[in-house]
């Protein structure tokens, strides 16, 4: 039988060990499971979640549950006022309910919301060098245990560490992600200074201000798709971006798909072919669109003149829906397929010859995860491409 003291250094141990690894991590999606995944093994506990403060409204959201799905969390707002986890966040203080049907501060909703039946809880504060940013909690000690000081301590030692890498990884997001978008504005930026410096020479020819004239409204209207699609990108990425979901026949959303990007395949001779049966899905029918209209207008834009396109739907061996556009393109060569949904990425034989803003993937990627599907790409270099994505039933 393992003596007590041996469990409780063991348990440091691991502590360490974990620390160690969320200080290099600095992914963001990454770095939130591992922290998750340690409080259940450390604590013997059946789930764990991390709440962080919106800045915009106050409250607490869910940023990750290790037994739930984002999309089962992401329209939960929790009250400070009036829960136990804005409790822990407000006083900066851990707390252990034993029995949470008899505290009147248990917010219910989220049981109510998620099918999950809360019987204890342990939370602490999250914390950086300066403030508190949310709230860990580990629910349902296992096999009928309580939650003890030593628990206690372990989880307070590992919200600390976890506190600080989170406000790390999203300092380096954030970093990142800027220093992106001001790479990616220099160009049209400088396109529009050459084209209203030029504007200004009484010597220009007409036709050549014609010319100018029409890369100022291309290089405005580039200026504005960035724009969008940067906004676009970091609202997913920040979880503010709400799923307004619905039931709706994604046959009707593809076919409307097709319409749209019709005069842009005529325009090279593509001809595009569905085989989509009627399926109801449960979605944001805003943005599945805008995922599938991403993946035709590519399908178009990288295949060779008089190709052909494919759209077919289908129930998989998963038992999930699941969306197929196949093209008749090039290809992507196998060292370029793990980037293809990195932002901003470009494959090098195309990067200057196609326009886009690289991020079209990169939201694609983050729709589709917030519906609790996922997204792929088959390619062979030469013959062509294949995106899939599916949805839950």
């Amino acid at each position: 039988m393992t003596n007590p003291l041996e469990q409780k250094l063991e348990a440091y141990r691991r502590i360490l060990d974990i620390s160690k690894q969320l200080n290099s991590t600095l992914e963001y999606g990454a770095l939130l499971q591992q922290i998750v995944a340690a409080v259940v093994e450390i604590l013997n506990v059946e789930a764990a979640s991390i709440m962080l403060q919106d800045p915009s409204t106050g409250e607490l959201r869910f940023e990750i549950a290790s037994n739930l799905k984002p999309q089962e969390t992401e329209r939960i707002a929790v009250p400070l006022d009036r829960s136990i986890a804005g409790w822990i966040f407000t006083h900066g203080e851990p707390r252990v309910i034993e029995d949470v049907a008899r505290d009147p501060k248990h917010y219910r909703q989220v049981d109510s919301a998620t099918q999950f039946h809360t019987r204890n809880l342990l939370g602490v504060p999250l914390r950086t060098h300066t403030k508190v940013i949310g709230v860990v909690q580990a629910l349902n000690k296992r096999d009928s245990e309580k939650f003890t000081g030593e628990d206690i301590s372990l989880l307070t030692v590992l919200a600390s560490q976890a506190g600080v890498a989170i406000e790390n990884a999203r300092l380096f997001q954030q970093s990142d992600f800027i220093a992106e978008i001001v790479h990616e504005l220099r160009t049209p930026l400088a396109a529009l200074r050459a084209s209203t410096t030029l504007l200004r020479r009484p010597d220009l020819p007409e036709e050549k201000r014609e010319e100018v004239h029409n890369l100022l409204q291309e290089e405005t209207e580039r200026l504005i798709t960035l724009t969008s699609d940067f906004l676009d990108l970091a609202r997913l990425e920040s979880g503010r971006a709400e799923m307004d979901r619905h039931p709706f026949d994604l046959a009707h959303l593809i076919y409307d798909c097709v319409t749209l990007v019709s005069p842009q395949a005529s325009d090279k001779g593509i001809s595009i072919y569905t085989d989509v049966p009627a399926y109801e899905v449960q979605g944001d029918k805003s943005k599945l669109k805008q995922v599938v209209l991403n993946l035709l207008t590519n399908a178009i834009k990288y295949n060779r003149p008089d190709g052909e396109v494919y759209v077919s739907a289908f129930v998989n061996d998963m038992n999930a829906f699941q969306l197929d556009v196949r093209d008749t393109g090039y290809g992507i060569r196998p060292e370029n397929l793990p980037n293809m949904f990195r932002k901003f990425y470009r494959v090098a034989d195309t990067a200057g010859t196609v326009q886009g803003t690289g991020l079209g993937l990169a939201i694609c990627k983050h729709i589709i995860e917030a519906h609790g599907g996922n997204i792929w790409i088959n390619s062979i270099a030469d013959e062509g491409s294949t995106f899939s994505f599916t949805l839950p039933q």
